[in-house]
């Protein structure tokens, strides 16, 4: 899956947690998903947490995360 459809997977809205990027059709937010992961769960951790979600979800958190970070996102 190409960058630009994952990033489709993220979105911001002002109602929806103070306007932080979240999963779409969620309220988990990509900062959620992150300090998951770094705090050791792993993307099938998640999942099994998250039914709702898909394995492209958590990789969208990580690649708008790497965005943000270099400034592009």
């Amino acid at each position: 899956m190409d960058d630009e459809t994952l990033l489709k997977r993220i979105t911001c809205d002002c109602r929806i947690l103070g306007g932080k990027p979240v999963i779409v059709g969620t309220r988990l937010s990509v900062e959620f998903i992150v300090n998951s992961l770094a705090h050791g769960s792993t993307a099938q951790d998640i999942l099994d947490e998250y039914p709702g979600l898909v394995r492209e979800d958590v990789a969208a958190c990580l690649l708008y995360a790497a965005r943000a970070l270099s400034g592009a996102a």
